[in-house]
């Protein structure tokens, strides 16, 4: 979103959160590991291999996907689902066939970062005011929410099965918490998530848009989320910059983790020093009480900018501490160093962020767009360049959210998208429909139409 040109000082979603700081380090395509080769010919091969034995007593719910190519293999092979998970070996007697038409079949995507209960999807349209910071923008959040004929749960669901429909298997959901709407986001979400359980899975953080600190009434309605098992994460927003109370904010969003066995994810915008001061209080707070593996910091927009020496510092202690990061690859100059950083360990997912809401009318769900412009932003050309933006958005929203990899290999989860297409990086540039969308080896989708 660009500013208003009436009013030249504004701030947008894309000013406010990307800024001007300069791109260090190897981009997201380059480097890191792409799709493996070799999948592609375990696909031709057809998965060798012994099936897989249903325990005793259970009749194993088997499906088979006839005439598919994995990961774009020149030969179409059968692609084997038992119980679904991918098995080895031919497909047992009375297993359900579904024709792949000689499809091209590719993980399910994960979003790693998305709001959905800010959403309008499918809504009239709404036209948004001029903002100049995030104050503006959550002032217009409350008035939006307050003008919305339909709960959070129905603009929720629209949304969140959009995304099914467009191959995505997991998602992390943000869900506002404030005295401006107690806990009616994170309700919503979750009633959204339930049913659409059979479909996706979901992840919910607690997020206090509005402050922690700055906005009283915060900080209980946060507990009360995680007391309650209402969420699976706390999270927080720029401790520094928009809290003014790096440890007080960070203290009581760890203690609330701490107390009740959940996950933090932070929103961190702030750049420079200020943001890498509030790093060291994150990082300094996971080792304090031991949630190495429960902790994500989102945006990240501190690091980007650093030298290659500094990256490398900040990198070795976020592997230390296994402190997950998630990008939206908003801009060039500010989407993560994923190939740099994963040299240290750190686990990275890409996410699409706000979609329609009163910061942007932009955005979609659509995790194959977004691998998209992943590859447009850092202005990749090779083919295995293209490939790791693909992987990045499969597999690396996977690893923040601690989800098995469905990598089509035999004992994956039977997550996958069939569509039609010459290989994955033209996948990639073409975003072609996706024609049949398979959740633990059932369809949920087909002809970019979610099922219900």
């Amino acid at each position: 979103m660009q500013p208003s040109p009436s009013s030249p000082g504004a701030l947008s979603r894309r000013t406010m959160l990307a800024g001007a700081a300069a791109l260090a380090g190897a981009t997201a395509s380059a480097g890191a590991a792409a799709v493996p080769a070799q999948a592609a010919a375990e696909g031709a091969a057809g998965f060798a291999g012994a099936p897989v034995a249903a325990a005793a007593g259970h009749r194993a719910k088997a499906v088979v996907f006839r005439d598919v190519r994995p990961f774009g293999a020149a030969r179409p092979t059968d692609l084997v689902v038992v119980d679904g998970r991918i098995a080895a070996g031919p497909a047992p007697r009375g297993a359900k066939a579904v024709d792949g038409g000689g499809r091209i079949a590719l993980p399910s995507l994960v979003d790693a970062h998305i709001h959905p209960d800010k959403t309008t999807w499918g809504g009239s349209w709404v036209s948004r005011k001029p903002a100049s910071g995030i104050a503006d923008y959550v002032a217009q959040d409350v008035e939006l929410f307050r003008n919305q004929r339909r709960p959070v749960a129905e603009r929720a669901y629209g949304l969140m099965s959009h995304a099914v429909a467009r191959g995505t298997r997991a998602m992390r959901a943000h869900a506002d918490v404030a005295p401006a709407y107690g806990l009616a986001g994170a309700e919503g979400v979750a009633e959204a998530r339930e049913r659409l359980r059979h479909a996706l899975d979901v992840q919910i953080v607690a997020f206090p848009q509005h402050g922690v600190v700055r906005t009283p009434g915060t900080a209980a309605l946060l507990e009360r989320a995680a007391r309650e098992g209402l969420v699976d994460m706390i999270g927080g927003i720029d401790p520094i910059g928009f809290d003014h109370a790096l440890d007080e904010q960070l203290d009581l969003v760890f203690g609330i983790a701490d107390r009740h066995g959940v996950g933090v994810d932070i929103h961190l915008h702030d750049r420079g020093e200020t943001g890498l001061r509030a790093m060291r209080g994150i990082i300094g707070r996971t080792r304090a009480l031991s949630l190495a593996g429960k902790v994500t910091v989102s945006h990240v927009f501190c690091l980007p900018g650093l030298s290659d020496r500094e990256l490398g510092s900040v990198a070795a202690d976020l592997g230390d501490q296994d402190i997950a990061l998630t990008t939206v690859a908003p801009s060039d100059s500010l989407v993560l160093p994923v190939a740099r950083l994963r040299e240290h360990g750190v686990r990275v997912g890409l996410g699409s962020d706000g979609v329609r809401d009163s910061w942007s009318p932009f955005g979609n769900a659509d995790m194959l767009h977004r691998a998209h412009l992943l590859g447009w932003v850092t202005d990749v050309r090779l083919d295995d360049e293209l490939a790791e933006c693909y992987r990045v958005a499969a597999h690396g929203g996977a690893d923040v959210m601690g989800l098995d990899h469905a990598d089509l290999a035999p004992g994956a989860p039977a997550d996958f998208v069939l569509v039609r297409g010459e290989c994955l990086p033209q996948v990639v540039v073409d975003m072609p429909r996706r024609d049949v969308v398979v959740h633990g080896g059932v369809v949920v989708a087909r002809d970019g139409e979610f099922l219900d």
